[in-house]
């Protein structure tokens, strides 16, 4: 049995991780108007600039999930962190829009084991009642490198250039390297094959639950990286913010969306223990936290800052759903495919993560206005609420099998 010490330890590693790999990916959202400055890009040449991370990162998931279930994840999670710092570090390099994308397009590859070999590991330390906390947990550290990381990457690109910012973030990063390699269990702990009943249906398309969760991500993912990719140009060129300005205000709906994350899961966790209905809990959590996304649009017509900034941090509070819907899946799926199936939600949602910033940039082009941009989000965000139960199905159905560390 691992301790208890041990396995959060794991956990906050993971959480770390996600701090690194949002402030590694954001970098390019907070300093986009320096960037365009000085590489005269457009509005939609500035959007293909913030997808490009996304066409790799999206295509990678499904092999990453495969991966995550059948590796070591102390080595090969270890791999791939090492291929997106340097990717970050050597974007200082870029002396063009071309290799700014290719550069994005490895980070992309790198990063992309994050949330499938994230919530692998999860699932082979927790059991379903403590599942909510520990993924929000890992999850949030993405949110709050945004929170956090978001002022400190505007000071570093005012005060050195984007171009020094990429590479002292992306080289220091690799430090994280040494405490991963000391306390993750050099012997993997997934052990056999799950048992299988006579209905079990492989990872498909055509599985009606992963088909709901990935229906319901599709809406998730759209409206958080419309967010993650525009908001500090939102305030840059629409609300006329300096650049550190911007970053400062931008830390209030990042770190609400960030707490939010173990927030929601484990007020769920609380509830199931307390013998409410883990169906029940989970996705009316969800629903809830779907919904607080309308508070977006009369921040996109609010013309005081302060005003606009907090409606924007209420409607944040979508981070209450992250830590559910993580938990949902590892409930749902069968155990020895859970980093495929999270590859597979991660995969939908970051068809998204392509979509969100093209869509926004034409948008903005066409109209000269971020508001329109608002409304798609918030209309997917809450279109997506019924694939949750209409779809997906109930949790305490008997489950597949169970193999792994048993905690």
């Amino acid at each position: 049995m691992m301790p208890d010490s041990r396995r959060w330890t794991i956990v906050w590693l993971l959480f770390a991780a996600g701090f690194i790999n949002y402030l590694d990916r954001a970098i390019v959202s907070v300093a986009l108007p320096s960037i365009a400055l000085d590489l005269h890009l457009g509005p939609e040449s500035k959007g293909v600039l913030l997808s490009a991370f996304f066409w790799s990162y999206a295509l990678m998931q499904l092999p990453m999930g495969f991966c995550s279930d059948r590796f070591n994840p102390r080595w090969f999670y270890a791999g791939m962190f090492a291929l997106w710092s340097c990717a970050c570090g050597f974007t200082g390099f870029a002396g063009t829009l071309g290799i700014l994308l290719v550069f994005r397009v490895i980070l992309g590859i790198g990063e992309s084991v994050y949330l499938p070999g994230g919530i692998k590991v999860v699932s082979l330390l927790f059991d379903s009642k403590a599942r909510g906390l520990a993924s929000g947990l890992v999850n949030c550290g993405t949110r709050l490198g945004l929170a956090l990381g978001t002022p400190v990457i505007a000071w570093l690109v005012v005060r050195h250039g984007w171009r020094r910012t990429f590479m002292v973030l992306g080289f220091a990063s690799l430090a994280w390297l040494v405490p991963w390699l000391l306390s993750y269990p050099s012997k993997n702990f997934s052990s056999p094959a799950p048992l299988r009943h006579a209905g079990y249906v492989p990872v498909s398309w055509r599985n009606r639950n992963l088909l709901g969760l990935c229906l319901g991500h599709l809406g998730y993912s759209y409206y958080w990286y419309l967010l993650v990719t525009w908001l500090p140009d939102y305030l840059v060129e629409s609300r006329h913010m300096p650049l550190q300005k911007a970053g400062a205000f931008a830390v209030i709906p990042f770190l609400i969306f960030s707490v939010s994350e173990p927030l929601g899961g484990w007020i769920a966790d609380g509830l199931v223990r307390f013998g409410w209905d883990e169906s029940r809990v989970r996705k009316g959590i969800i629903t809830g936290a779907f919904l607080t996304s309308l508070a977006l649009l009369p921040a996109g017509r609010m013309s005081n800052d302060t005003a606009a900034i907090w409606l924007i941090g209420a409607a944040s509070m979508v981070g209450l759903a992250t830590g559910n819907i993580l938990a949902l899946l590892q409930r749902i799926a069968p155990h020895g495919e859970v980093g495929m199936w999270t590859g597979i939600l991660n995969f939908a949602g970051n068809l998204s993560g392509i979509a969100a910033p093209l869509v926004t940039g034409i948008l903005i082009g066409h109209t000269s206005s971020y508001f329109p941009g608002f409304v798609v989000a918030v209309a997917l965000l809450v279109a997506a609420i019924p694939a949750y139960w209409l779809i997906v199905g109930d949790v305490n159905a008997p489950p597949v099998g169970r193999t792994g560390y048993t905690p």
